[in-house]
């Protein structure tokens, strides 16, 4: 077994280290000092130079003047952008236009997938449903009309809804149920937004649909096409919460090296030592479910199988990611000791952006009980 990345895949990383090497976590006010958004919007001139250096369109095809890369690649850049706190809708921006690309129609991919691969549309997701607790798609229904799709509901905590200019909203059909995904312009009529504030100090939008007419053309009803969406972001979420760990792993590692204690580094404390080394050993563990998660994503699509569906492969990804970057952060925080709560130091923002991504889609628990059925539904033996 060869587990090397590609020469396209490493190309990757290197281009996303030198788009974030100037990016700093403290660029905005700190969560902790802010009411309301620590900014009205996402940082818009890292967002181009993310175009710039084509990684925007990393995940595209060639036909839509993409580099044709993976959900792996994409991890891979989504690993870079969390080191740095990036303040910018990559992963819901690259998973729906995966999504587009993979199960919409011509007319959705020409009317979409140009501009999102150069940074002129902004693309998100709808992914919480009415309250985080609950499958997206049972909160917004879609019936038909003709050739039009009316669309009625409401979405929570939707990401970068104010800047996006449209939205993946997973929705199900009034005859049979079946899940969809509605792409609907912002400024649609019926749409409208509501501030809601994450635990990382950003601004997120309550959706509502009160009889939005989409054209069926924007409508993505291919079977599976929502499932396979809503397990990249799980993914990718999992790589934001891996690089964010690493880099809270490393600060931490200096601090102890430098921070001294009856004349001695810290780090050379054997209680010290220990407690890092078991989040390194976290760390190493959230890697290796993210990458085979990613990979059975990958190929999933190109008809490769296991004992278990793709999705159980994600949801132990998630539940490694979400109780291991909460480990991390919480063991961080205490080997800093008061030095970790200084809101002139960063390790606060990785510790509010942490518990973000673990709840994110899901804690620990949802994705044990997710398993769990996958388990009595496909038995192993």
């Amino acid at each position: 077994m060869d587990f090397t990345f590609t020469e396209e895949q490493q190309a990757a990383v290197e281009a996303a280290k030198a788009v974030f090497a100037a990016v700093v976590p403290d660029s905005v006010p700190s969560p902790a000092l802010t009411p309301r958004a620590v900014a009205e919007e996402f940082d818009r001139g890292l967002w181009a130079k993310l175009a710039d250096s084509d990684l925007l369109s990393l995940v595209l095809s060639e036909e839509h003047d993409g580099a044709g890369l993976d959900a792996i690649a994409l991890c891979l850049v989504l690993r870079e952008a969390a080191r740095v706190l990036a303040r910018v809708p990559l992963l819901e921006h690259c998973a729906t236009a995966m999504a587009v690309q993979a199960h919409g129609g011509p007319e959705l991919a020409a009317a979409l997938l140009p501009g999102a691969g150069r940074g002129g549309l902004v693309l998100t997701v709808a992914a919480h449903g009415r309250s985080g607790h609950e499958p997206a798609e049972l909160a917004v229904t879609a019936r038909r009309e003709g050739d039009t799709w009316i669309l009625d509901g409401l979405q929570t905590a939707v990401t970068w809804a104010h800047s996006a200019d449209w939205i993946a909203v997973p929705a199900h059909t009034t005859q049979d149920g079946e899940a969809v995904i509605a792409l609907v312009a912002r400024t649609t009529e019926g749409l409208s937004l509501a501030d809601q504030y994450s635990t990382t100090g950003e601004r997120l939008g309550e959706v509502t649909l009160d009889g939005v007419r989409v054209p069926a053309a924007h409508l993505i009803d291919a079977p599976g096409a929502w499932d396979h969406l809503r397990q990249l972001l799980a993914t990718g979420t999992c790589a934001l919460a891996l690089g964010l760990g690493e880099n809270v792993l490393t600060m931490t590692s200096q601090y102890t090296s430098k921070r001294e204690q009856f004349g001695f580094p810290v780090a050379s404390f054997q209680a010290v030592a220990v407690q890092a080394a078991d989040r390194y050993i976290d760390l190493r563990a959230m890697e290796v479910t993210l990458w085979q998660a990613a990979w059975r994503l990958d190929a999933s699509t190109g008809g490769a199988g296991g004992p278990l569906p793709s999705a159980g492969d994600v949801a132990v990804a998630k539940i490694w990611a979400s109780e291991g970057v909460r480990r991390v952060v919480q063991t961080a925080q205490h080997l800093h000791g008061g030095f970790g709560a200084d809101t002139d130091y960063p390790l606060h923002r990785y510790h509010a952006w942490a518990k973000q991504l673990e709840l994110q889609l899901g804690p620990a628990a949802v994705h044990e009980e997710a398993l769990g059925d996958l388990l009595a539904a496909h038995p192993l033996a």
